[in-house]
């Protein structure tokens, strides 16, 4: 078995990817979660609208954010590709045609790739031949699922229906003389166009279009760029934010009382272990233990502290933290008491409570027994069950705790697997409580069974499941 494990944890040290991979084998399981359960819990994409007038380093900016999300699947979408294509009439009057208005892109069909990608599905982009103005009609581009979306284009902030799929909106603003230089290179150089007609073009369409439409749309911007791709500073300031935002859990975004624990190649080996059904009760145990240990030690760190000083033995001032003082623990019976053993290792003496409470199906809300300290009112509650399934038993458990007069900020609730479900029952009652977790997984069964999670942990992890 040892084998096995080194095994597993060495597998582990690879590139990964949270959640459920969904093959057919599991679809057609009559234990699985709907398709509409799963098809919000499928991770979304980030997406990111850059707009600004024409020549202004867009492009730039994009290429730089997407080196340094290197180690993400990013992908572009130009504007520039959903241009209509000129009829016969309008190509003969080519001179004459405005291509910087929003007439002249086709929106809905850029609405209906950006929603397909964020969906998680390839989509086919037209490619636009700038010289004779038309689509190549027997060209594309396939675009495949990407955790970053980035949209650009003069006019992408336009209109309000592509505005609320983004996530960020950037707006790179730079001179306008400097624009018109890079305008006219472009043009000459990359379009085979004369500078006569890129002038022409520029100045009775370019700039009237840019003070109508490009200009007006700046307001809707979250970060304006000046210098556009000199500016390093804001571009390094913008990759952290998307890398922070990568790093959430979508309910992390709705809920800011959700805290998982920072994933690690360690965590993710230690969890294919304990979810593996073929692991043996002291490894299951062994390794549950040392997850719960961390969710322990992370629930910890969101206690109240005071700042005090001590004396170092080489007699210089160390400025520090004193600990909360007034803790303790409720486990709700059985499964809680398994991680009663990681609190006591972390708190030297602390008291802790037992909460039981019959469950039946997603009906977790008969209170069967309850002992907890009689101070407890005084003091920070750190409230402890491996898996939070429907969040049924957690209210109510945070129900009886708020009876015997804790503040519902003082409770800190602390699981290894958390099922959205779950989340959104006790946070949407308790927004005040904080919960912390090690994983969030994908759905609730028809059986009110997580999926993929952990079985019954307490039988599991106590040996009662022969």
């Amino acid at each position: 078995m040892t084998t096995a494990i080194d095994a597993v944890m060495e597998a582990a040290s690879g590139p990964h990817f949270s959640g459920l991979h969904l093959d057919a084998g599991f679809r057609s399981s009559p234990r699985s979660p709907s398709t509409s359960i799963l098809a919000e819990s499928i991770k979304q994409p980030f997406v990111i609208g850059v707009s600004g007038g024409t020549a202004s380093g867009k492009t730039t900016v994009c290429d730089m954010i997407i080196q340094q999300l290197h180690d993400h699947r990013v992908v572009l979408v130009n504007q520039d590709s959903f241009y209509r294509g000129l009829t016969a009439e309008e190509s003969e009057r080519v001179h004459e045609y405005n291509f910087d208005h929003p007439d002249a892109f086709d929106t809905e069909q850029m609405l209906e790739c950006i929603e397909k990608l964020k969906k998680g599905n390839s989509v086919h982009l037209p490619i636009y031949d700038f010289k004779n103005h038309r689509r190549c009609s027997e060209s594309f581009r396939q675009v495949n699922a990407s955790d970053v979306i980035i949209l650009e284009g003069i006019l992408v902030f336009h209109d309000q229906r592509v505005r609320d799929l983004m996530n960020m909106k950037i707006f790179v603003d730079t001179d306008a003389d400097v624009r018109l230089a890079r305008r006219i290179r472009r043009d000459t150089v990359e379009r085979g166009r004369d500078v006569n007609s890129v002038l022409e073009q520029y100045a009775k369409f370019v700039k009237p279009a840019f003070d109508d439409f490009v200009l007006p749309s700046k307001k809707y911007a979250d970060v304006i760029i000046p210098r556009g791709g000199d500016n390093h500073v804001a571009i390094d300031l913008i990759v952290q934010h998307i890398r922070t935002k990568l790093g959430q859990h979508d309910l992390c975004k709705i809920y800011p009382n959700i805290y998982v624990i920072q994933s690690t190649f360690q965590i993710r080996g230690m969890h294919t272990l304990i979810r593996d059904k073929e692991i043996s009760k002291h490894d299951f145990v062994f390794y549950s233990d040392r997850l719960i240990r961390l969710v322990v030690e992370h629930g910890l760190g969101h206690l109240p502290f005071t700042e005090m000083q001590v004396v170092t033995p080489t007699g210089s001032v160390y400025s520090g933290v004193d600990f909360c003082k007034k803790l303790c623990g409720v486990s709700i019976v059985r499964s809680g008491e398994s991680m009663e053993n990681a609190l006591r290792a972390c708190c030297k003496g602390i008291k802790i409570g037992k909460i039981l409470i019959h469950r039946d199906g997603d009906n977790g809300k008969q209170l069967i027994y309850e002992k907890l300290p009689t101070d407890i009112s005084e003091r920070h509650v750190l409230l402890l069950d491996p898996v939070l399934a429907t969040g049924n038993s957690a209210n109510q458990a945070i129900e009886l705790l708020i009876q015997k007069g804790v503040p519902e900020s003082h409770i800190i609730f602390l699981n290894l697997v958390s099922a959205p479900e779950g989340i959104h029952c006790v946070s949407k009652r308790f927004p005040s409580v904080k919960i912390v977790t090690s994983e969030i997984d994908v759905a609730l069964n028809d059986e009110y069974r997580v999926i993929p999670g952990l079985g019954e942990f307490g039988d599991r992890y106590f040996g009662t499941d022969d």
